[in-house]
């Protein structure tokens, strides 16, 4: 029988995601709740966490490597950022111990490009990153990590030279809920309409200056020439996208190829977006990208 080694866990603003892991790096257990950084600062970090460990129970000594929001200002201990240009074993040599515990904890900082002109900052995303490049990373790689905030990542030789984030998701959710779009998309199914998505990446991806015009395009058109409102919901996601990508692949090189890494709708989409626009691309799933950069992270810390 596989015997614990450490605990892997993911603390996001609003999302908990414990592992149970053997030395391996094979899950032997598992928890998943909606007491991210935000619900967890009333109980207290430590009682939620040990919640968690209890419900595994893992044993009393073994240690517990964190990422994300748990390493904020507003989290459980401040772990800070590496300043880009920054190599991704840095994310391993700087972890913070959480004091005034029994058992060793240590939380991942995140990455700030302190940059005047582009200032920017991950928290979450070096550890998927760490996962599904390693430190070992030869030539040049572009990762697209889509979410409520996007980032994109130019990484060469596991350095991550520079970075950009897009509110891509909060600003779809505000355009359609806050927006004169919100009757174009009121009662849309879960039906997909690929068509409409497909034609609005395109379209927004080849002149996003007229990104504000297309969107009121969809309010238009479904007046003018009727349409649902599956339809206008891709319309408007394809054309947010479409923007993002734009920016994104700006710079890239046309033989590099990005690295997607993503799960669930946001990949099917994405991946959907960048086949539009015949970019050649590498899937990696978010979550095990995340716990792969946790057990390598657990590996160099605690040599398991």
């Amino acid at each position: 029988m596989n015997r614990a080694a450490y605990v892997a866990v993911d603390w996001g603003t609003s999302s908990f995601r414990l592992w149970l892991m053997d030395r391996s790096g094979h899950v032997l257990d598992e928890r998943r709740s909606e007491q991210g950084m935000l619900a967890a600062a009333k109980p207290g970090f430590a009682s939620v966490l040990q919640s968690h460990l209890d419900a595994v129970g893992a044993a009393a000594g073994l240690p517990v490597v964190i990422c994300g929001m748990a390493g904020a200002r507003q989290g459980w201990v401040e772990a800070g950022y590496i300043d880009t240009p920054a190599h991704l074993s840095d994310v391993l040599d700087r972890a913070v111990v959480v004091g005034g515990q029994a058992r060793d904890i240590r939380i991942l900082p995140g990455i700030a490009q302190r940059d005047a002109a582009a200032p920017d900052v991950m928290r979450g995303e070096e550890t998927q990153l760490l996962g599904a490049l390693g430190c070992d990373a030869a030539g040049e790689e572009i990762v697209c990590m889509p979410g409520t905030h996007s980032k994109w990542v130019h990484v060469r030789g596991g350095t991550v030279e520079r970075f950009a984030t897009f509110m891509t998701g909060e600003l779809f959710g505000a355009v359609a809920r806050e927006t004169i779009l919100s009757h174009a998309v009121n009662g849309a199914d879960e039906a997909v309409d690929g068509d409409a998505f497909g034609t609005a990446v395109a379209d927004a991806f080849n002149a996003p200056a007229l990104a504000a015009n297309l969107l009121f395009r969809v309010r238009s058109r479904q007046l003018l020439f009727g349409g649902s409102a599956s339809a206008a919901r891709e319309t408007i996601s394809g054309t947010l996208i479409g923007l993002e990508l734009a920016a994104g692949l700006a710079k890239r090189r046309p033989e590099t190829p990005v690295t997607l890494i993503a799960s669930g709708r946001l990949q099917r989409l994405y991946q959907s977006a960048l086949e539009k626009l015949s970019i050649p691309l590498r899937l990696v799933d978010a979550e095990e990208a995340v716990r792969r950069g946790l057990s390598r992270a657990a590996a160099a810390m605690w040599k398991t």
